[in-house]
């Protein structure tokens, strides 16, 4: 089941309307933080990266700078289904660059599963999708991990496809950082969103 999506140019019209009603007044909110703990490479700066996005959006991450293979392997998630970064949230294995909605949803739903994985680096999921990229984006598919029964093996199903440019639903900050390519503060998404709006009140 995939998470409500749309288009670039629709995402934006909603952007704006938000923007109109009330200035994104969602973004000023302050909801408790969702605890996370991470164990990535020390080296990793897509991994810097997607732990920033995923403290934009609502997460409280807490991080270990080794330990990455032994957790995943500990938590019976095999190899081929691995990336250079492991978290643990809401009881869940989350790995690699998983967009924070699929996230949030992983703990809004609770499938009795593992987690969720996007296995390897593809480039231009959250984490992969600095400057350095030109805005290239590849697709890649989040799966969720499910163990057998006897817990020896795992299989997997397509949790979300991001085989195209979509956004998820309902609009976030998060969601408003992946529209745009970059991270920002609430201040600046609303800037920005307003200056969109503009825009968009200028066209015939």
């Amino acid at each position: 089941m995939h998470t409500p999506t749309t288009t670039r140019r629709h995402a934006l019209h909603l952007l704006a309307a938000a923007a109109g009603l009330a200035a994104l007044p969602a973004l000023a909110a302050s909801p408790a933080k969702i605890p996370m703990e991470v164990w990535k490479d020390p080296n990793c700066g897509c991994c810097k990266d997607w732990i920033v996005l995923m403290e934009q959006a609502g997460f409280a991450v807490t991080v270990h700078d080794s330990g990455n293979s032994a957790v995943r392997a500990k938590l019976g998630l095999p190899v081929q289904y691995g990336s250079c970064h492991t978290a643990l949230v809401g009881g869940y294995l989350v790995e690699g660059h998983v967009p924070a909605a699929d996230v949030h949803k992983l703990l809004k739903d609770k499938p009795k599963a593992l987690g969720i994985t996007v296995p390897g680096m593809p480039i231009g999921s959250p984490g992969m999708d600095g400057p350095e990229y030109g805005g290239r984006k590849d697709p890649y598919d989040v799966l969720l991990v499910t163990k057998s029964l006897m817990g020896s093996t795992v299989s997997t199903r397509v949790f979300t496809s991001y085989r195209s440019q979509v956004y998820s639903m309902p609009i976030n900050l998060g969601t408003i950082c992946q529209f745009f390519g970059k991270r920002m503060s609430p201040d600046e998404a609303r800037a920005l969103v307003a200056e969109q709006a503009r825009e968009l009140g200028d066209r015939p």
